[in-house]
């Protein structure tokens, strides 16, 4: 007589049972999980075109920040990561400094939120001290405010300089906001790209992010590829360009000497020569002489007078 299974143990049963999703013809599929709440807008390409850009951002930014600060400062690219607005508020420490950066021509502001430790280690420096971090967290006062909006004015230079290839962008100075609750650029659940640099001043180190939202850059987000990024940097200078760069060239000054001979002559005839004494050279009256332009030979020349003044006739053009 066959014996009838219990409820439980039927769930018992079914509870130790592994069940594994599998293609029609038998092979196994790996699950990939994926959460609704946290699309991913960016491909893996575009993330590391967006990476290659500001590690352009952060060598130029180096170099202007090195010249103003007078002082060793370092700034590479940790990581660029694709998250919610409301993760990026919650990692923002109180108080802080977040300047707006209004993204022009692109719609909607991005963020610049610099760690404290570097913004009071920047104005330290800028005041003349030697750029020890201070151990208390503060909000800025209004001169500390208006020394550090300048830096940020200034660095935001670089920041267009660096998406040149993708985009002619504009970023414009907004304001400086030191609690993350007034700097809702976008609502929580968007997402954004977050650049993280790690800033060293000295002996201090710091990190400062670049939060951009997606629906600012969702416009050009197909141009965030390797291959249009290296198209684009290898553009040739248009015709404009190319004129003024040309103008100024034409424009700039160069020396031109004429060389009537040379001669040896010891050290002790040199300290003796006087008024009216002839040195002997080793080219004749009639002789082709050497025009440099710069150091190089250009022309060969012949002298003479023109009116009451010296003069050369060019005889001959020599091209390499």
């Amino acid at each position: 007589m066959n014996e009838i299974l219990s409820q439980e143990e039927i769930e018992q049963l079914l509870s130790s049972v592994e069940v594994k999703p599998s293609s029609p013809d038998g092979a196994s599929k790996h699950v990939k999980i994926y959460d609704f709440k946290r699309p991913d807008k960016f491909s893996k390409e575009q993330i590391r075109t967006i990476q290659m850009i500001h590690e352009t951002y952060a060598r130029l930014t180096t170099t202007s920040l090195s010249a103003q600060l007078r002082s060793f400062v370092h700034i590479h690219v940790v990581s660029v990561e694709q998250l919610s607005y409301d993760e990026f508020s919650r990692s923002v420490p109180n108080p802080s400094t977040l300047a707006i950066v209004n993204m022009d021509p692109l719609k909607g502001s991005a963020i610049v939120e610099i760690d404290p430790s570097i913004t009071f280690t920047i104005i330290d420096r800028l005041f003349g001290g030697s750029g020890d971090i201070l151990k208390e967290n503060r909000e800025l006062t209004d001169i500390e405010l208006s020394v550090i909006e300048t830096i940020i004015i200034r660095i935001l230079g670089n920041l267009r300089e660096a998406w040149s290839s993708v985009i002619d962008l504009k970023p414009k100075f907004s304001n400086i906001e030191t609690n993350i609750q007034f700097a809702q650029i976008v609502p929580p659940n968007d997402m954004v790209v977050l650049v993280v640099f790690e800033i060293k001043i000295g002996n201090i180190n710091g990190i400062m992010n670049f939060c951009v939202p997606y629906i600012t850059i969702e416009s050009i987000v197909n141009r965030l590829s390797a291959q249009f990024w290296y198209s684009a940097s290898n553009t040739q200078i248009d015709e404009d360009e190319m004129s003024l760069l040309k103008y100024h060239i034409l424009k700039l000054p160069m020396n031109l000497k004429v060389v009537l001979g040379e001669t040896n002559l010891r050290i002790q005839d040199v300290l003796e020569l006087e008024p009216n004494d002839v040195v002997l050279l080793n080219k004749k009256v009639n002789d082709n002489l050497d025009i440099y332009l710069g150091n190089k030979v250009k022309y060969n020349c012949v002298v003479g007078l023109i009116g009451k003044k010296l003069g050369t006739r060019i005889t001959k053009v020599l091209r390499e």
